[in-house]
């Protein structure tokens, strides 16, 4: 199908703010949009009052409102540029709430503004728990036993323990775990004030299963890919933004990984998503083989930022491009310029993400992880092992290189991370460096389990290979310059000398955030256009 051209004008809404649960990476889908739009030929408008990124900067919209999101305010913009379109899948959970209150309002009505990506229907069969419950129960898909409740009168109805989750928020906002029935009243008391319709879901609590999820796009003509399956360190119980993760998934068999598969691609489709990116988180109960389908967000979010950088694949960059008519077999794939977007994703390498915490800027405060999303930032590590991902990302928070402890980790990662704490004891007593950098171990830590300096392993270890990031597992040749790391041999077509590095400000933390990515990004702009 050809891109669509009843549409001039598109309007989309950013994340606003950084915070807990909404960071950098809408801002990332969000330029990803604009730049793939205007290529189009699309007039884009933009919507966002958040400084700091590159999104905001005047180049990447044909007009840009610094401007507070909240509804009266885009009713003043969607009234003066007269927009064909609203993309609200972009910018996270303020862009959902926003286009469902503009719709609401009769704004986007009165105006002749289209939502594409998702309409208001699926927004809200996707974020109104009793509606997404009926929904996935009328597709046959398996679901955890509920209630949902908007009066504390129902209390009496719900199971304990439960998890609660509120309608409408986002980072798990107001939810929680609860244990007792006087836990229950005083949660579902706080979701019910963080969701903005108040009503939260009290289901059966999973706690103690396995997490997955997946990372999906859609089409117009209804075809449905898997970009990435993720797979969460920490079991159901912790928000997956505070859990350890991993892409693709390691411990599912070929068979279960497809029972997930369909599942999702099914879950989409009764959600009613139209086209472009949507996440579908499973619990699954290992010695029963029980899955339970948890929850989808009708949108990019967080983990598709994740799964866009460990696959290559630009979700968010596709996204927009299905939102205006294009089908997935019409679009090229970016990683090898001669496949498509249909080609689903297939690594030969390992990316885990470590999440990143300062509580200790908050002293007095909880650390008790649970449903209610506490990390500030993350890091990705990208290597050919498990263990070598994994302490990259552990190198990245750059919070020391203790190894994470897990309660209910599941045995293979305990192994994982056991094999670790053998080769440093293999490095003790050999002093064998290459074969340690072999396995993937950071030279810090080398130099720790030694006793000698991080210059003295440098001296006594070769450099690095290095390899692309390559969605297709070598069947075509990666042409994107995005690559990792390895202690083996490269795919050779080595950089050019002279050469200028640009060091980046690493993972988000209290005080450091996205103001540097955006100053790090016009630096490299300047350096390439000299």
């Amino acid at each position: 199908m050809p891109k669509r051209t009843d549409l001039r004008s598109v309007l989309i809404v950013g994340s606003g703010p950084i915070r807990i649960g909404q960071g950098c990476e809408f801002d990332y889908a969000g330029v990803q949009a604009c730049r793939a739009l205007r290529a189009e030929g699309y007039r884009v408008v933009l919507a966002n009052s958040n400084p700091a990124t590159i999104m905001t900067d005047p180049e990447w919209a044909d007009a840009t409102y610094l401007e507070p999101l909240d509804a009266p305010t885009l009713a003043e913009i969607v009234s003066r540029e007269r927009p064909d379109a609203l993309l609200p899948t972009l910018g996270g959970q303020t862009a959902l709430n926003l286009a469902v209150e503009l719709a609401e309002r009769g704004v986007l009505a009165e105006h002749g503004v289209e939502l594409i990506g998702a309409d208001l229907q699926a927004i809200r069969t996707a974020e109104d728990r009793s509606l997404f419950r009926a929904a996935m129960v009328a597709a046959g898909l398996p679901v955890p036993a509920s209630v949902v409740v908007t009066s504390l009168d129902q209390l009496d109805e719900c199971p304990v323990p439960a998890v609660v989750r509120p309608a409408f928020t986002l980072g798990g906002r107001g939810g929680g775990l609860a244990r007792t029935r006087d836990e229950l009243r005083d949660t579902v008391s706080r979701g019910m004030l963080a969701s903005p319709i108040g009503q939260v879901l009290v289901e059966r609590s999973l706690e103690g299963w396995q997490e997955f999820e997946l990372e999906v796009v859609v089409d117009t003509a209804g075809n449905c890919i898997v970009v990435c399956s993720i797979e969460n360190l920490d079991p159901v119980g912790v928000h997956t933004g505070d859990s350890w993760t991993v892409a693709p998934q390691q411990t599912l068999d070929d068979r279960e990984l497809q029972r997930l598969r369909d599942a999702a691609f099914a879950c989409a489709r009764a959600v009613g998503v139209a086209t472009g990116g949507a996440n579908v988180q499973f619990a699954y109960e290992p010695s029963t083989r029980e899955l339970q389908l948890i929850e989808m967000n009708p949108r990019v979010s967080r983990s598709s930022a994740l799964a866009s950088k460990a696959t290559g694949f630009p979700i968010a960059k596709l996204a927009a491009l299905l939102a205006v008519g294009y089908t997935l077999d019409e679009l090229p794939n970016d990683i090898t310029g001669v496949s498509s977007a249909a080609f689903e994703p297939a690594l030969d390498y390992v990316a885990v993400k470590a999440p990143r915490f300062d509580f200790a800027k908050f002293p007095g405060n909880p650390t008790e992880l649970g449903t209610e999303m506490r990390a500030v930032g993350e890091a990705l590590g990208i290597g050919r092992t498990f263990p070598e991902a994994l302490l990259k990302a552990l190198d990245g928070i750059e919070t020391g290189d203790a190894l994470p402890e897990i309660p209910g980790l599941h045995p293979y990662f305990a192994a994982e991370l056991d094999s670790i704490r053998a080769a440093e004891a293999e490095l003790a007593a050999s002093e064998d460096v290459a074969a340690a950098k072999r396995f993937g171990l950071p030279d810090a830590r080398i130099a720790r389990v030694l006793g000698v300096s991080e210059a003295e392993v440098r001296s006594r270890r070769g450099l690095p290979g290095r390899l692309a990031v390559d969605s297709c597992a070598g069947e075509f040749e990666a042409r994107t310059p995005y690559y990792y790391l390895s202690h083996e041999l490269g795919d050779g077509d080595e950089s050019a000398p002279g050469a200028i590095v640009v060091l980046g400000s690493g993972t988000n933390r209290i005080g450091q955030g996205i103001e540097f990515d955006y100053c790090c990004v016009r630096a490299a702009q300047a350096f390439r256009a000299l």
